[in-house]
């Protein structure tokens, strides 16, 4: 199965004699990262398929902070299109899409939200930690051939001791501990089945980095 593009602000100031500690961060910079999905679908009937899916996300970070302040991250997945067929099989729709983003180190974080997204069909998205990653949860469907992009991921954070560093990253190592999943609804022989899907970006690159001071 081979697959086309699919899955990613902070000044605060002290003034007048408010304590200045820990209340400074350098402007957020924006880059967006490729990235390169290892995917294996397991259909009933036949064996499993793997194909690989290109992706990408935007990350939105300051360069460094001081310890103790309150920063943002923000990921942006780039567009995404639902291939209509994999080696000779149709893609129906995807739907129950799960993107994984590992918890960050070196700071504590106070909350997170979605925002934005497209074509994600009329499933109300939502976000969560589920231990040491934070999941993005997407229920579609998302018809096949159809072009989407996820919500933006949004991450309030209070940065750690000083020298420390915050990194942003996707979860992910293998297709038994996934980075990316999602259901897909293929016609195989006589049935149409609802086929699950794993991913782990390789490589994973770091999205963004944050300097504590």
């Amino acid at each position: 199965m081979r697959s086309v593009s699919v899955l990613p602000r902070v000044i605060v100031a002290a003034t007048g004699c408010l304590a200045l500690v820990g209340l400074t961060a350098s402007p957020g910079v924006a880059a967006e990262t490729p990235l390169t999905f290892d995917c294996q679908a397991k259909p009933p009937l036949v064996s499993p398929q793997t194909f690989t899916l290109d992706a990408g996300a935007e990350a939105t970070a300051p360069d460094s902070v001081a310890s103790g302040s309150a920063f943002d991250v923000a990921l942006a997945p780039a567009p995404l299109t639902v291939p209509g067929s994999v080696n000779g099989y149709t893609v129906k729709s995807i739907k129950d899409i799960k993107l994984r983003a590992k918890l960050p180190t070196d700071a504590t974080l106070t909350g997170q939200n979605l925002t934005g997204g497209s074509g994600i069909g009329s499933g109300t998205p939502s976000v969560a930690v589920s231990g040491s990653e934070i999941v993005m949860t997407v229920p579609g469907p998302i018809n096949g051939g159809s072009t989407f992009t996820l919500p933006t991921l949004n991450l309030d954070l209070v940065a750690g001791a000083s020298g420390g560093t915050v990194s942003t990253q996707l979860a992910g190592t293998s297709y038994n501990s996934p980075g990316l999943t999602f259901t897909a609804r293929v016609p195989i022989l006589f049935i149409t089945a609802d086929v699950p899907t794993s991913c782990f970006s390789s490589p994973n690159p770091v999205l963004s980095s944050t300097t504590i001071t």
